[in-house]
């Protein structure tokens, strides 16, 4: 087996175990983040709907600094987004990642907010 083909198995095995658990409903949404290499995306998802509530990037931004503040930035608008979309208690869905660096200075930045999760 190819190592890239079997690291992307592994990080889709580890997504879809976190998505067993996590999942978003009307009243508590679901907090999606995905991290790429340049770029930072998060998203509010109503699972039992099918439709996304709010959405945050650093896409088109012209924004410097780190990775982590710039997760830091997408967390504070995220929140923002969610206070206009009434929604007030959702659920962190952190994909393969860790809580740990840019998913933790995320989910801080819209706990300041006051993003509840």
């Amino acid at each position: 087996m190819n190592r890239l083909t079997h690291t992307r198995q592994n990080r889709t095995r580890r997504a879809k175990r976190v998505r067993t658990i996590v999942g978003g409903s009307t009243e508590r949404p679901r907090l999606s983040v995905h991290i790429s290499n340049v770029h930072i995306s998060a998203q509010i998802i109503d699972d039992s709907a099918g439709k996304t509530l709010a959405y945050a990037s650093t896409v088109g931004q012209k924004q410097s600094g780190t990775m982590v503040e710039k997760a830091a930035l997408v967390g504070k608008e995220i929140a923002q987004k969610a206070k206009k979309a009434k929604v007030n208690r959702v659920v962190l869905d952190r994909g393969p990642c860790i809580y740990h660096g840019r998913i933790k200075a995320l989910a801080e930045a819209a706990r300041v907010e006051g993003l509840e999760f």
